[in-house]
């Protein structure tokens, strides 16, 4: 079991920046690939960023963050983040950090673990 919590949510202005962290406890961290996704409100939950697989091995965006995202992981502290810059109205959504063995996907149904999402609001 992978227990995952996100945080670093919150309000900003258009262009601004926010970091969302995702601490992982439970089963070997390292062992689990992990990715965001966002769920706005209305619309399907999608993918924004991953880890190739468990050990980094490259990372993977959604055309829409692609410049402005950047994810990453302090594997000492079992944590992965979401570097959010030139933040845009559109970009408003609950992120989900979430986990599954190995392998990454941009597929959410891919994934065993979900942590319960932090609420992103870009003002315009």
């Amino acid at each position: 079991q992978v227990q995952l919590v996100e945080s670093g949510g919150g309000l900003v202005q258009a262009g601004g920046s926010l970091r969302l962290s995702c601490a992982a406890s439970g089963r070997t961290f390292s062992n689990y690939a992990m990715g965001w996704f966002r769920q706005a409100p209305g619309k399907e939950r999608e993918f924004v960023a991953r880890f190739v697989n468990w050990s980094g091995g490259g990372t993977v965006y959604a055309d829409s963050v692609k410049g402005r995202f950047t994810i990453s992981r302090d594997s000492a502290k079992n944590t992965v983040y979401l570097q959010m810059n030139s933040l845009k109205p559109e970009d408003t959504a609950v992120y989900y950090c979430a986990a599954r063995p190995l392998i990454g996907s941009n597929y959410g149904r891919d994934y065993n673990y979900w942590g319960q999402g932090t609420q992103v609001t870009v003002s315009s």
